[in-house]
């Protein structure tokens, strides 16, 4: 099997998929060769082997503890990669992944004590971390708040009771907006949930969930007085898209001459896909930098710049999936 992209030169075979939840499955993988990763961080996979087609999944696994490099995916409607994943791929088959990626991971320099704030899947990078700071920093102090829409939702519910039963030191909070009992609090995050993490305001914490969630977890951290810069996040989902403005805008391309038009208002990234110009796609969160494309002249507002450096932000590069297009662009 020939490599599909150089982007992805890590060739894994499919050891065997589970189940977590009714929409998550999780995919376990045998590398052949060593794969370096820290816990936290995701992969880009290359979806039916094919060199434009590229998802980022969080590697659900630690290294050195877990038995196998893990993807916990869950399968969104109509979704390319997440439908592919979950429902083509069998055991036997093989993968592409990226080298490791990303700086949400641990341990963060200084810190002793830590908050975890996930919702859905966004769980995966806290569980990763968390098995990581227990079995190698056995001395932190560890908060978990992990917030789901019912208890069948919860993802790796049993390792979760397994863990606080054979960890004292974390602490584990799990909400359920519906049919939650026992041990599951009822409702979303708020401040009297918050209220039960000792030492709050001395806590890393990390968050990591849809957007509205995240934006929701940092104003009540900010009521609580917990520095902003002890806050870490990531994103796996984009921010909503802007409404359409009404109107029509240009796109030129110097190097894919043609007269393409797109709605005021739209992202850059949906902009080039309807139009069919060439652009790679993965996380459409502004979180791994591959749809980088540049800009020469025109109208737009910039959105996520966090894989971009000062020199290609001023060369004009954006990540198209953040970009908002408020008129005629021009793109090299």
């Amino acid at each position: 099997m020939t490599m599909p992209t150089p982007q992805c030169p890590h060739r894994m075979q499919v050891h065997s998929l589970r189940q977590e939840t009714p929409d998550v499955w999780t995919l376990n993988l045998i590398c052949p060769d060593f794969y370096p990763y820290q816990p936290g961080q995701y992969a880009l996979v290359s979806i039916g082997g094919d060199a434009e087609t590229l998802r980022a999944y969080t590697l659900s696994s630690t290294p050195g503890l877990s038995p196998f490099i893990t993807l916990t995916v869950r399968r969104i409607a109509d979704g390319i990669g997440s439908g592919w994943l979950t429902h083509q791929v069998k055991p036997g088959d093989y993968l592409w992944l990226s080298p490791a990626q990303g700086e949400f991971t641990c341990p963060q320099p200084g810190a002793d004590a830590y908050l975890m704030l996930a919702a859905g899947c966004g769980v995966t990078p806290i569980i990763a971390m968390t098995r990581w700071l227990l079995v190698h920093r056995p001395a932190s102090d560890i908060a978990v708040i992990y917030a789901v829409r019912s208890p069948r939702d919860i993802i790796f519910a049993e390792e979760w009771h397994r863990l606080a039963a054979a960890h004292p030191r974390l602490q584990l909070i799990l909400l359920a907006e519906d049919d939650a009992s026992g041990a599951i609090l009822s409702g979303r995050l708020n401040q009297a949930v918050l209220g039960q993490v000792a030492d709050l305001a001395a806590r890393t914490v990390m968050i990591c969930g849809p957007a509205p969630y995240m934006r929701h977890a940092q104003t009540l951290l900010s009521e609580l007085n917990v520095p902003a810069q002890q806050i870490h996040l990531e994103r796996f989902q984009p921010e909503a898209a802007s409404t359409p403005l009404g109107g029509t805008l240009r796109i030129l391309s110097c190097s894919h001459p043609g007269d393409y038009r797109a709605a005021v208002g739209s992202t850059l990234l949906s902009a080039m896909e309807q139009n069919r110009l060439p652009v790679q796609a993965a996380c459409r969160a502004g979180v791994c930098g591959s749809c980088k494309t540049r800009i020469l002249r025109g109208d737009y507002q910039a959105g996520s710049t966090q894989t971009l450096t000062p020199e290609e932000i001023a060369q004009g590069y954006v990540l198209a999936c953040c970009c908002q297009l408020n008129g005629d662009v021009e793109l090299a």
